[in-house]
């Protein structure tokens, strides 16, 4: 007997492989686990993922969206919800060791930035999408002369936060790893960002 899935649960299984892969993917890399385990994972067949994607590239172009969607929505969140300082409230969320503890929830960049940069160009375009409104809620949340001036700042604040958490990760020394934390976040402000990056 065959048994046909309703258009809705179809729907509601895609959206649940494409939430766990978002996660699993920065947890592990877009290499570190396979369609069959993320199928699993959704209490799905192996055979039914191709009902719902092309092909895995299809499946990382759709996680890294959702995962650069809920990270924007959080951005959003913490910027509206800051009392002085937007950016240092920013900073401090996002150098945190909660952060620093959850690749999966977190954001993309430490997590699979170097990964990325070696996906084809459909999963490149959605991370370059997902920069872009980063950069431009850095930007509005930065004191700056100019739009020029505060988007240059923002460039250099969020490479900085990437970088941190980045080094933070990659230490088996706890008190390192807090210490990067604590030193970059505290390096962040929106007035003394790059002070030295000056109006042109």
């Amino acid at each position: 007997m065959i048994v046909r899935v309703s258009r809705e649960k179809m729907a509601e299984h895609r959206e649940t492989i494409i939430s766990s892969a978002a996660k699993r993917f920065r947890e592990r890399g877009f290499e570190g686990i396979s369609v069959a385990d993320l199928m699993k994972e959704a209490e799905l067949t192996h055979g039914g993922f191709y009902g719902h994607f092309e092909s895995k590239e299809e499946l990382i172009a759709l996680a890294a969206e959702r995962a650069l969607r809920d990270s924007t929505a959080k951005w959003e969140k913490i910027l509206d919800g800051a009392k002085s300082d937007p950016l240092q409230a920013l900073a401090d969320t996002y150098l945190s060791q909660r952060h620093c503890d959850n690749p999966g929830t977190g954001c993309i960049f430490p997590a699979l930035g170097s990964e990325i940069s070696r996906q084809p160009e459909s999963v490149r375009n959605v991370v370059t999408q997902g920069l872009q409104r980063f950069v431009g809620l850095l930007g509005r949340a930065i004191k700056g002369k100019s739009p020029a001036q505060r988007r240059r700042k923002a460039i250099v604040a969020y490479a900085s936060m990437i970088g941190g958490m980045l080094l933070a990760r990659s230490t088996s020394d706890p008190v390192l790893c807090r210490e990067i934390l604590r030193t970059v976040s505290e390096s962040l402000s929106s007035d003394g960002v790059s002070s030295n990056l000056t109006a042109k």
